[in-house]
This record gives structure tokens, C-alpha cells and sequence, in this order.
């Protein structure tokens, strides 16, 4: 089996130097990019299993360019996944980067020990197999080992979170889903938590298949409750 491909966006040469070192140790394979501009050059030919990012100010940028599929001839896979690397460690920051697209944050300093784990934990979620690999809600077809989403023939292209909510979602799609599980489960936020992020990728996850099949009422929010993909109208 090939090594994983890790790309490490860094504007510290010395923290660059060192997860280059700490990661090729581990047996992956590791691109450098010191800025947002070289990210998405290099997202736009290779095909990295996992980005860790750290860029400041462009942090945040580089997580819109890689969900919307910016880049050389729109290359980029959105569905990439990205650890965020920050100085900042409040509940603010971590969930502007989960609105973002991000799927894990790690405060700095950190611990490499502990990083290398999430990055494991993030590239088995990503490519474990799964008991069912393809999940059919009416015209909705979910494939959860290639995550190809279509309706019918036409295919819905989603980010990280969109996905992993829409993995969710379908895995009882009348039942409705609680914004406490859907935030514990997807993002990993407790209930005391406060946030739009639920909101905001569900709103872009019905843009996105509802584009696919206009007036079909996919991912509906069940006023204070929380979340179901579909009415029971819809068969399996």
C-alpha cells in the first residue's frame, strides 16, 4: 500500500520543518506551502489525503478556496479533509473554523503525539469501509466509500461537512435528529455549545441537492427540534 499524502500549509518555517520531519518519520508522505496562493497550486495537482493548515489571516480563505473547489481548472477536491493548526484556542475560533469547512482544530503548542493521533482518527473516518456502502432515499443515492452523492444521474458535489452531515442525516431519514446530536456527532461540540454552524451547512447541504432536484424538500428543519432529511412521502 502507498503512503498517505499530508500537506502541510505552514507559514513558520520551523513548525514546516518540523511536522515535515515528525510526519515522514510516521511513514507519510508530506508536501510544504508556506502560503494560501502555494496551497491551492499544489491542492490543484496532487491529491493529498489530509491538509494541515496554519496560514494567520489566510486560514480561513484557504478553507473557502478548498470547499467551494477554487484552483488551477477548479482541480481542487472540496471534499478534502483539513485539520486547522492555531494559536487561538477559544470556542469563537473553533467554531468559525467548523463554519468554515474545517474538520478539526488543534490549539497550539501542541502535542505531536496527540496530532498524529487525530490525523489517524481523520484518515480512518475518511476511507474505513462501511457495513452498508451505498445508502438510496428516493432519487438520493449515497455512496459512503467513494462519497459520490447524486439525484438520479446528476451528481451533488459537498464538502467535508456538508458530507458528513448528509451521513448522517440518511442513516434514519424521517427520524429527526436533535441539533445536539447532529453537532455532537458531526463536529464534535457539546450541548452547551452556541452556533450557526448547523444552520449554515444545512442550509448549503438543501442548496446543494435541491439544485440537483428542484422542489424536492430535502434536509428539513423541524422548527426547535432539529433536523430530518426527507418526509415519509419519499420512498427508500
Amino acid at each position: 500500500m502507498s503512503s498517505q499524502l499530508i500537506l502541510v500549509v505552514e507559514e513558520s518555517e520551523r513548525t514546516r520543518a518540523f511536522l515535515a520531519e515528525q510526519l515522514a518519520a510516521d511513514g507519510y508522505e508530506v508536501l510544504l506551502a508556506e502560503s494560501r496562493r502555494h496551497a491551492l497550486a499544489l491542492l490543484g495537482t496532487h491529491r493529498p489525503q489530509l491538509v494541515l493548515a496554519d496560514l494567520n489571516g489566510q486560514t480561513l480563505g484557504l478553507l473557502d478556496a478548498v470547499r467551494s473547489g477554487a484552483g488551477l481548472a477548479g482541480e481542487i477536491d472540496p471534499r478534502t479533509p483539513i485539520i486547522v493548526l492555531t494559536a487561538r484556542a477559544d470556542e469563537l475560533a473553533r467554531v468559525r473554523v467548523f463554519d468554515r469547512g474545517g474538520d478539526d482544530v488543534v490549539a497550539k503548542p501542541f502535542s505531536y503525539p496527540e496530532l498524529r493521533g487525530r490525523i489517524r482518527a481523520l484518515l480512518r473516518r475518511a476511507h474505513e469501509p462501511r457495513a452498508q456502502a451505498v445508502s438510496r432515499v428516493g432519487a438520493l443515492t449515497v455512496n459512503h466509500l467513494t462519497r459520490e452523492v447524486r439525484v438520479g444521474e446528476r451528481p451533488v458535489s459537498l464538502a467535508g461537512k456538508e458530507f458528513a452531515l448528509l451521513h448522517a442525516l440518511i442513516a434514519d431519514p424521517t427520524r429527526v435528529y436533535t441539533r445536539e446530536e447532529l453537532l455532537r456527532e458531526v463536529w464534535g461540540l457539546n450541548r452547551q455549545a452556541r452556533t450557526r454552524t448547523l444552520d449554515s451547512h444545512a442550509f448549503r447541504l438543501r442548496t446543494r441537492v435541491a439544485a440537483a432536484e428542484p422542489g424536492r424538500p430535502w434536509v428539513i428543519n423541524v422548527w426547535g427540534i432539529g433536523y430530518r432529511l426527507c418526509n415519509s412521502e419519499v420512498k427508500r
